[in-house]
């Protein structure tokens, strides 16, 4: 190709970029300096989230309060009363305000994980027109649920004050198992996020999962039915550590003791090959979502 200039003829100069995009092609890094960079738009994307999420229901946020406090009912009727459960709780502890405090954890872990699991597919036409890293996208559907996360731990409050429950020193501990929820819906929430890209089958079995789990959890029994060494592998499932943590930190229930620890390596295990599997995935997302 040539072109005429001052009368003679030049041949064309071919544009140049300064930076090509290409598909990675093996396990790529991390790269959580580039999250960083795009905090405001992970911000934008939780508060859209929030205000998607009651947009035109009538009771509003108060279904942050009413699903937990009546799946606590049901489990004080049928668990505490009809099977027994109530008189197996050590330290005397209320069986409802006992399951209240673990459904405060695992309401928070329930919704950030079927959030996260669908972001990618339902912020398809955000990914098929702006690049941003795409990690921004579940990690704003697990912490868009701390807002339930608060209603629900102010109720929590309200049922230990009437019962009488003051909290041990322990207390200052609750962040570090709050995180351990937020780190376990968001190991879990890459991979099935990743996975339902490709398979849409993952958001029809993602319900049975959650009840699969919430029965696996001791959220209605105490994990120390449990004998040893058996329960300390029961924290494998990094919930139960989240659960026996939570209670122990605020109801003054007995130490969970090495099944935190178990539970703490599950969720880290869990988180980082969730990010390198995200990350590997991730150059096909525009194209099949």
């Amino acid at each position: 190709m040539a072109r005429v200039m001052e009368g003679e003829l030049q041949p064309a100069v071919a544009p140049s970029f300064d930076r090509v995009i290409q598909p990675s092609r093996s396990w790529v890094a991390l790269n959580l300096a580039e999250l960083w960079e795009y905090r405001e738009l992970l911000f934008f994307l939780v508060w859209r989230d929030v205000k998607v999420r009651y947009k035109q229901t009538v009771l509003g946020a108060a279904w942050a309060i009413l699903q937990p406090f009546f799946t606590m009912v049901v489990f004080s009727l049928f668990f505490g009363r009809l099977a027994g459960l109530g008189a197996q709780i050590e330290g005397g502890i209320p069986y409802p305000v006992y399951t209240f405090a673990a459904l405060v954890p695992w309401t928070f872990f329930a919704q950030g994980l079927n959030q996260a699991a669908d972001s990618l597919v339902g912020s398809a036409n955000l990914i098929k027109k702006v690049y941003f890293p795409r990690l921004v996208v579940p990690l704003a559907g697990v912490i868009t649920g701390g807002v339930d996360l608060a209603l629900a731990f102010v109720v929590l409050l309200g049922m230990m004050a009437f019962y009488g429950i003051v909290p041990s020193a322990a207390v200052v501990l609750l962040p570090v198992f709050l995180l351990l929820a937020l780190v376990t819906a968001l190991g879990v929430g890459l991979w099935l996020s990743a996975a339902n890209v490709m398979f849409r089958d993952v958001r029809y079995t993602l319900s049975f999962l959650v009840q699969l789990w919430l029965f696996a959890t001791p959220v209605a029994y105490p994990s120390s039915l449990l004998p040893e060494p058996w329960r300390t592998v029961y924290g494998l499932n990094p919930m139960a550590g989240v659960v026996e943590g939570f209670r122990w930190a605020l109801l003054a229930a007995p130490p969970p003791g090495a099944i935190i620890w178990v539970s703490a390596a599950a969720a880290a295990a869990i988180l980082v090959s969730g990010a390198y599997y995200f990350r590997r995935m991730e150059r096909m997302f525009a194209d099949t979502v």
